[in-house]
């Protein structure tokens, strides 16, 4: 069952939260990571975040803008990507474009076909 999403208690989740994706970036990059399950992303603007090997499963991105974001290396089972502006967006393959359809205009949450 999955968790409600809720504001998280690390130094990387409040720079997403401040909206300071070049300074998680770099955090990343220096070796810091971070747990951002079940995370509410709710309204933000994440364009230009390197979401390479995160866990995101059961986050809230309702109205978040993900634009351009790779998320191809993303785990996302059981997000929600509610009214997000996914333009340029790369997801994993074991979404299918139902299930984002399904999340984007219904508020569903992400399920991976796992037959992929």
């Amino acid at each position: 069952m999955s968790q409600k999403p809720h504001l998280l208690d690390n130094a990387l989740y409040k720079l997403l939260r401040d909206e300071d994706i070049d300074g998680f970036n770099r955090a990343r990059a220096g070796g810091s990571n971070a747990d951002l399950r079940s995370g509410d992303f709710r309204g933000l603007d994440l364009r230009e975040l390197d979401a390479h090997g995160l866990d995101m499963s059961n986050a809230y991105f309702r109205g978040a803008d993900l634009r351009g974001i790779d998320f191809s290396h993303t785990r996302l089972e059981g997000a929600s990507i509610a009214q997000a502006n996914i333009s340029g967006c790369l997801f994993p393959k074991e979404i299918s474009a139902d299930e984002l359809v399904m999340s984007l205009n219904h508020g569903t949450r992400l399920r991976y076909d796992r037959g992929c």
